[in-house]
């Protein structure tokens, strides 16, 4: 799985991105990091998505999974692990709180988790799986297309560091670097995965979020944190209003 990290200390914050995004889309929150916190980050690129391996399934618990073997070496016996997820990253934060994936972490922050979710839009999902990947001509048409995919289209332009590993080129031109097969994530147990959490869980969204309303995630956790007029992306938007977050709670 391809990782970066930066910083000391015996505490670890791990990243997590959403879905078709890398972990790229934490660069102006770790630019941050050395004002922000005491201690190592790890972003990783979730399995099928920029540059690490795809696998079989795509399930939330093999994403967790995944995620437990390639964290479980950055552990160190006096720190805490704080897991911050966006979207797709979020719910496989709430997995890992659950400890049956051989991390426990001290708190998890998790932002954008889409909770409704209705037939028409799970057979989408499950339809986008079973297709190949669209091919471009050219890497600034790919990446055109995967800012408009990832929801970073009018926030960052295509040659930002968030838009890195977003896109790949082998034998037959330019695609997404997200595996189409990745899409076959199914509806995410929300509700039962807080219910078995082992540890702290907060969950948080920008105002303006297209994917997920405030009443929403406040059904899932009253205290829920309005992060304020943001969308989606709001760890790219407004970084340090996801510090603000994060250090207030941990």
């Amino acid at each position: 799985m391809y990782t970066e990290q930066g910083g000391e200390g015996p505490d670890l914050l791990v990243l997590l991105h959403g879905m078709g995004a890398t972990g790229a889309v934490w660069s102006p929150l770790c630019g941050e990091a050395g004002a922000r916190w005491h201690g190592r980050w790890l972003a990783l690129d979730l399995p099928g998505h920029g540059a690490s391996d795809r696998q079989a399934s795509y399930a939330i618990g093999q994403h967790a999974a995944s995620v437990a073997r390639a964290v479980l070496p950055h552990l160190k016996p006096e720190g805490r692990l704080v897991v911050l997820g966006h979207s797709l990253g979020g719910v496989i934060g709430l997995a890992l709180a659950t400890g049956w994936f051989g991390v426990v972490p001290h708190v998890v922050f998790a932002a954008g988790i889409k909770i409704a979710w209705s037939d028409d839009e799970v057979r989408r999902m499950e339809t986008l799986a079973t297709q190949s990947a669209k091919r471009f001509a050219t890497e600034e048409e790919a990446r055109d297309r995967y800012l408009k995919v990832s929801g970073l289209a009018g926030i960052v332009d295509a040659t930002s560091p968030v838009v890195a590993r977003g896109v790949a080129q082998d034998v037959e031109g330019w695609r997404l670097a997200m595996d189409p097969h990745a899409n076959a994530v199914g509806k995410p147990p929300l509700s039962e995965l807080i219910g078995l959490a082992r540890c702290p869980i907060h969950l948080g969204q920008g105002r303006h979020d297209a994917l997920v309303t405030l009443a929403q995630t406040r059904s899932l956790d009253p205290e829920a944190r309005d992060l304020g007029a943001r969308g989606h992306n709001v760890m790219v938007e407004a970084p340090d209003a996801v510090w603000d977050w994060v250090m207030s709670l941990s």
